[in-house]
C-alpha cells in the first residue's frame, strides 16, 4: 500500500492539471462552437476496479495477513530447531560423560555373579551354536576345561559383544592381558580356545542367563598393568541401543559366515583361516585388523566412459589423444589379439632386417639409423588392469585382450562380446581396422593348402612366415603391391644366406603397378630382381593344390610354380563386421563405415583408421590403409569424443620401402591409370631412406614429418605457380636411373597425387600443393620446391 500511496502522491498534481487543462479547452470549444463536446470521465486513481477512488481496504489486510502467519510460522519453526538442537547436545554430552566415567571396582558378589553367568554359558546347545557359525559340525566334542582355570578365559571373551566399535577394541590387544597366555601356549587351557569359546554365544544369541538386563551385553574388559588383580575383568552394562546392532555389525564386516574366526581374548574378528594357525597375541598386526573379506575383483568393467574397438594404432592414438584432453578419462580398449597395441610397418620392414636370432621373440629391431626400438607403442606399466579401471585414481588406458565384440546395440550403448559378457559406454570408437584378403583360389584348394598359406598382418603371422623361411625351401608371394613387394625383397635379401627361393608373381607388368607409372614400375621390378626375388609377371592364379608335399600354383597362361609355402597379399577388406547390428551405413563403392567430416557415424559413435569411409573436402569420398592415416584420424577421433568437433581435412601420407637404399612417400590418389608427370634427377648417397632416417633420428617417417613446413612454403608454392604462367608443359622424363624425383598425378589438370621418389621430410610441401587444388602450367617449377636439383 506504501507504494500505491506514493504513486498516488506523484500521479495526482499531474491529473487535477490535466483535467485542468481540459476543462479550459472545453470552454474555449464551447465558444467558438455550437455543439457541445463530449467530454471524458475524470480519472481515479485506484487499484480496485475502474470508478473507485477509495483505499484498498482488502489488499491491505490479505498482505498483512499473510506477512504474519509467515512470521509465525518461522518463530515456531526456529524455536523447534533450536529445542531438538539442545536435546542432541544434551545426547552427546551425556554419552561422553558416561565413557569418561571410571567404572567402580566390581565387589566380590559381582566377580561371582560374573564367574557362574561364564559357567552357565559354556552348556552344550550354546556350544553348538558357536560351532554351526563357524561352520564346525554340531556333534564334534567339545573339551572341558577345569573350573579354576575356565574364569580367566571366560571372563575375556564377553569383549566380542562390542566389536561393533573396533577402535576401543584394539587399545587391549596391543597389551596382551595375563589371562591370553593360555592362548599364545600350549598348556592344557588353551582347548577352549582351538574350539569356539562358550563365550562367544552373547555375540550371535544372548545367553537366558543375562535376561535380567534388557539387551545385556558385555563390554571390554579394563586389565591393569601387572597387578595380581589383572586377570578380574571388569564387567560394564552398556546401553541396549549399542548392544544388538554390535554382533549384527561383527558378522556383516566379516564377510562369509565359514570365514568368520573370532579370537579369544581380543573381541576382534578377523577373516579367513589365518587365525587357526595358532597367532600369537604378541603380533597384533593381523589380530587388530578386522579384515572384511574383498570380493574378488571383476576381470573387466561393467561400464566404461570410452570404449575402443580393435587394438591397433587408431585405437592407441585416440586413447592418447582423449586422455591428453581428459587427464582423468578411463579408456578401455577391447582387442580380439593376444598383444598390446604396436605397429605395423615394421613387421614387414625393419625386423626382415635384423641380426638378432631372437627377434620374433623381442619384436625389437635397429632402425635404418641404427637406433634400436620395440614395435608396442607403450611397455605394458603404460598401462592400467581392466579389473581397476574404474576404481584407479586419475583414471588410465586399460587393455582388454582374447576378446572380440560380437554384437553392437547402439539405443542401449551396449556391446556384446565373443564370451557373452557386455560392457557399456557413454562413447565408442570403431577401429576394427582390416582383414587380408584371400584368393578365393586358395580357399578352394584344402586344409592342406591353407596351412601352408600365410594371410600377413598381425604379429603371430610374421613369426609364422620367418619361421618357415629358415625352414623351408621356397616361399611364393602373391601380390604386387606394397606389401608383397616389401616381404618379396625382404625374403631376397635373405635368400642367399638360407638357401632360400623366392617368386613373387602379380598381374600386372611390374611391382606396384597400380601405383607407379609404367616406366618406374618396370624399373622397380629390376630393383626387387636385384635383391634374389625370381618375378613372374602377368601371372593370374588359376588353381592351388597340394600335390607331392608341395603346393603347386597353376597359372592362366599354363605356368606352374611348385613351392613349400605361399604368402598372400592381395588386399586388404575392411572389417564391417559389426556393421549388421548397429545399423551402420557401408560404404558401396570404397567398402568402410561412412562417417561424416568428424569422422562420426552416429552421435556417440566415431570411426577411425582403415575401416573409415571419410568425405575429403578435396579428392571426395575416400577409404585410407596406411598408417599414418591410422594416426591422424584416431587423434581426431579421439579429440571429437571429448568434445572438439573439428573436422577431418588431413591428406595423409604412405610410404613403402624396398630395402635401405630405395623408398618412396605418396600423398593424395597416386593411381596408375591417371595421367602422372615425373621430375627426377640424380640421387646422392644422402637420398635413401637409410640416411634420412639417421638424420631426422626415426624410422618411421609419418611421426618424424611436421606440419610447420607447409607454412613456411605457402608463399614459395604461389610464387612458382605465377612464375610458370605461360609456359609450355614439358614431356615426362624417363631416364633410367631414376635415382630421385617427384611424381604429379593429374585430374583434370589439377594436381591431386604426389609420388616423392627417395624425396623425403618435403611432405607438407606436396600435402599443400594438394590442398591448394590449383592448375599448374609447368610443373618444372613445381618440383623445384622440393629441392630435387641441390646435392
Amino acid at each position: 500500500m506504501f507504494n500505491c500511496r506514493t504513486a498516488w502522491n506523484k500521479l495526482a498534481p499531474l491529473a487535477r492539471a490535466s483535467s485542468t487543462v481540459c476543462r479550459q479547452s472545453g470552454k474555449r470549444e464551447v465558444s467558438r462552437h455550437v455543439r457541445r463536446p463530449l467530454f471524458a470521465r475524470r480519472a481515479q486513481m485506484s487499484s480496485r476496479a475502474t470508478g473507485g477512488g477509495g483505499e484498498d481496504k482488502f489488499y491491505v489486510l490479505l498482505v498483512g495477513a499473510a506477512c504474519a502467519a509467515g512470521g509465525v510460522y518461522v518463530y515456531y519453526t526456529v524455536s523447534g530447531d533450536k529445542a531438538r538442537y539442545d536435546e542432541r547436545l544434551a545426547q552427546i554430552s551425556r554419552r561422553q560423560h558416561r565413557q569418561a566415567e571410571p567404572s567402580p571396582a566390581p565387589t566380590q558378589a559381582q566377580q561371582e555373579v560374573a564367574a557362574d553367568t561364564a559357567l552357565e554359558s559354556t552348556k552344550e546347545p550354546t556350544a553348538v551354536a558357536v560351532l554351526e557359525h563357524r561352520g564346525t559340525e554340531p556333534n564334534q566334542e567339545v573339551p572341558e576345561a577345569e573350573p579354576s582355570q575356565e574364569a580367566p578365559v571366560s571372563e575375556p571373551p564377553p569383549t566380542e559383544a562390542p566389536v561393533s566399535e573396533p577402535p576401543p577394541t584394539e587399545a587391549p590387544v596391543s597389551e596382551p592381558p595375563p589371562t591370553e597366555a593360555p592362548v599364545s601356549e600350549p598348556p592344557p587351557t588353551e582347548a577352549p580356545v582351538s574350539d569356539p569359546p562358550p563365550t562367544e554365544a552373547p555375540v550371535s544369541e544372548p545367553p537366558p542367563t543375562e535376561a535380567p538386563a534388557p539387551e545385556p551385553s558385555i563390554t571390554e574388559p579394563t586389565v591393569e598393568g601387572d597387578s595380581p588383580k589383572a586377570s578380574e575383568a571388569v564387567l560394564k552394562m552398556p546401553s541396549p541401543e549399542a548392544a544388538e546392532p554390535a554382533a549384527a555389525e561383527v558378522l556383516t564386516s566379516a564377510g562369509r559366515p565359514e570365514d568368520v574366526q573370532l579370537t579369544e581374548g581380543t573381541g576382534v574378528v578377523s577373516a579367513g583361516p589365518s587365525s587357526l594357525l595358532g597367532e600369537s597375541a604378541s603380533e597384533p598386526a593381523p589380530v587388530s585388523a578386522p579384515g572384511p573379506v574383498d570380493p574378488a575383483l571383476p576381470e573387466f568393467p561393467g561400464h566404461a566412459p570410452y570404449l575402443l574397438i580393435g587394438g591397433g594404432t587408431a585405437s592407441f592414438a585416440a586413447a592418447r589423444s582423449i586422455r591428453a584432453r581428459d587427464p582423468g578419462a578411463r579408456v578401455l580398449i577391447v582387442t580380439e589379439e593376444a598383444d598390446l597395441p604396436y605397429m605395423r610397418p615394421p613387421l614387414s620392414k625393419e625386423l626382415w632386417f635384423s641380426d638378432d636370432p631372437s627377434v620374433t621373440e623381442t619384436l625389437r629391431f635397429k632402425q635404418w639409423n641404427g637406433k634400436e626400438r620395440s614395435i608396442y607403442f607403450q611397455p605394458p606399466s603404460f598401462y592400467v588392469s581392466p579389473s581397476t579401471l574404474e576404481t584407479v585414481e586419475n583414471g588410465g588406458v586399460a587393455v582388454l585382450t582374447n576378446r572380440k565384440v560380437v554384437h553392437m546395440d547402439v539405443r542401449g550403448s551396449r556391446v556384446k562380446l565373443s564370451d557373452g559378457a557386455e560392457i557399456s559406454y557413454d562413447k565408442c570408437l570403431i577401429a576394427t581396422g582390416g582383414v587380408p584378403r584371400n584368393l578365393q583360389v586358395i580357399e578352394r584348394a584344402g586344409e592342406e593348402v591353407k596351412r601352408r598359406t600365410t594371410l600377413f598382418r598381425k604379429i603371430e603371422d610374421f613369426r609364422a612366415l620367418e619361421k618357415a623361411s629358415r625352414e623351408l625351401k621356397s616361399v611364393t608371394v602373391i601380390g604386387g603391391g606394397f606389401l608383397g613387394s616389401e616381404l618379396a625383397c625382404a625374403l631376397g635379401r635373405r635368400s642367399t644366406d638360407l638357401g632360400l627361393e623366392v617368386v613373387q608373381m602379380f598381374p600386372e607388368k611390374g611391382n606396384m603397378g597400380k601405383v607407379l607409372p609404367e616406366y618406374l614400375s618396370n624399373w622397380t621390378t629390376e630393383k626387387v630382381k636385384k635383391e634374389g626375388v625370381t618375378v613372374l609377371t602377368d601371372a593370374v592364379v588359376k588353381r592351388v593344390s597340394f600335390e607331392d608335399d608341395k603346393v603347386q600354383i597353376k597359372l592362366k597362361d599354363g605356368r606352374v610354380v611348385k613351392t613349400d609355402h605361399i604368402v598372400a597379399a592381395v588386399g586388404l577388406e575392411p572389417n564391417v563386421a559389426l556393421a549388421r547390428s548397429a545399423g551402420l551405413e557401408v560404404d558401396s563403392d570404397f567398402g568402410g563405415y561412412r562417417v561424416n567430416a568428424e569422422l562420426q557415424a552416429r552421435s556417440n559413435i566415431w570411426v577411425a583408421g582403415d575401416a573409415a569411409c571419410f568425405y575429403d573436402i578435396k579428392l571426395g569420398r575416400r577409404r585410407v590403409e596406411h598408417h599414418d592415416h591410422a594416426v591422424v584420424s584416431g587423434r581426431l577421433a579421439g579429440e571429437n569424443m571429448t568434445g572438439a568437433h573439428k573436422p577431418y581435412w588431413h591428406q595423409s601420407m604412405f610410404w613403402s620401402d624396398l630395402g635401405p637404399d630405395v623408398g618412396y612417400e605418396a600423398i593424395g590418389i597416386v593411381d596408375s591409370s591417371l595421367p602422372t608427370v615425373g621430375v627426377f634427377t640424380k640421387a646422392t648417397a644422402k637420398d635413401t631412406p637409410r640416411a634420412v632416417t639417421e638424420l631426422s633420428g626415426t624410422g618411421i617417417r609419418s611421426e618424424s614429418e611436421t606440419e610447420a613446413v607447409a607454412g613456411v612454403v605457402a608463399g614459395a608454392v604461389a610464387g612458382a605457380v605465377s612464375v610458370s604462367a605461360g609456359a609450355p608443359a614439358p614431356p615426362t622424363q624417363q631416364e633410367e636411373n631414376y635415382g630421385k624425383g617427384v611424381i604429379f598425378y593429374l585430374r583434370d589438370k589439377v594436381v591431386v597425387g604426389i609420388v616423392l621418389w627417395n624425396v623425403f621430410n618435403r611432405m607438407p610441401i606436396a600435402r599443400k600443393i594438394i590442398k591448394d587444388g590449383e592448375e599448374h602450367v609447368d610443373l618444372n617449377e613445381v618440383a623445384k620446391l622440393f629441392n630435387i636439383h641441390e646435392d
